[in-house]
């Protein structure tokens, strides 16, 4: 696939972050219709008014990823509304960090992250799959992981888990859908160290991994997607993890990481943003 011209686009997280530049880039290539969802009703409507009037449609919907049943009944209305979704974007996600897990609390920090972050990209490709595979062209699912998904991090246990979730996930699906002979339909998971949107405000580099320019996280999982690459990963050093996992013993592995990567101490002095959707210690979330 070239580009998105003449598709129709759903994003979720989509008024603000990544979520608005995958839009501006749906956008710039003439896609048919872009559909953004979002929890941030206000943020949600000055988006829109400053992405509407061109020639691309361009409409929003306010729903929380958190409710399963809102997350079916937006879609069911979107798929009435506008026809089948071509090209699908689970952007949308939170953070919980700079605590230890038995410091959290379950059902503001483990229970909301896990709905967001894990069941709610599944929710809603269950929900578009289905017309994605009925399509007479190519489609895609880009669905946003983390390098947390990857590499266990103190102080952000739940967002890794809700992460590795996600690309387990993620990539069985990619699997299925070619085990099933649906090869229109590509997957591609995107596993990006912190990005720079406020999502991680106060997370550190690390000698390995500088923090991510958004622009560049966007532009290179838009040609993975394009292309239909299984995976993007960024910056390539985060795979360094996976590769010491099958050849180092656990604390050797865990030395390198903590005191030559870095890694371990980088959710130290993490802070966040401000999170609308739900109230709770220092968190993000990524639109």
């Amino acid at each position: 696939m070239r580009s998105v011209r003449g598709k129709k686009v759903l994003i979720t997280g989509g008024a603000m972050g990544l979520g608005r530049l995958f839009a501006e880039r749906a956008i710039a290539e003439e896609a048919a219709t872009v559909v953004l969802w979002d929890v941030q009703e206000d943020v949600l409507n000055e988006t829109l008014a400053d992405l509407q009037g061109g020639p691309v449609e361009v409409v929003g919907y306010v729903v929380d990823l958190a409710d399963r049943e809102g997350i079916a009944v937006t879609a069911a209305a979107v798929l009435e509304e506008h026809g089948p979704v071509e090209i699908l974007v689970n952007n949308a996600g939170i953070v919980r960090g700079n605590s230890y897990f038995w410091e959290s609390d379950p059902e503001r920090d483990t229970r909301a992250t896990i709905d967001v972050n894990t069941l709610a990209p599944m929710y809603v490709a269950h929900a578009f799959l289905p017309s994605m595979l009925g399509a007479p062209g190519e489609t895609r699912m880009l669905n946003l992981a983390s390098a947390a998904g990857f590499t266990p991090n103190p102080r952000m246990s739940v967002y890794a888990a809700s992460k590795w979730a996600v690309i387990g996930w993620s990539d069985s699906v990619r699997l299925e859908l070619k085990q099933a002979g649906a090869d229109h339909v590509r997957v591609t998971t995107v596993c990006p160290y912190y990005v720079n949107t406020g999502m991680f405000d106060g997370a550190k580099s690390a000698p390995l991994l500088p923090i991510l320019d958004p622009a560049e996280v966007v532009e290179e999982a838009w040609k993975g997607m394009l292309s239909g690459s299984p995976f993007v990963v960024l910056p390539k050093t985060v795979m360094l993890s996976e590769m010491l996992k099958g050849v180092l013993p656990t604390g050797v592995r865990d030395f390198i990481a903590d005191h030559v990567i870095g890694v371990y101490r980088t959710m130290e002095d993490f802070t966040g943003r401000d999170d609308r959707q739900t109230a709770g210690p220092p968190q993000g979330r990524t639109s």
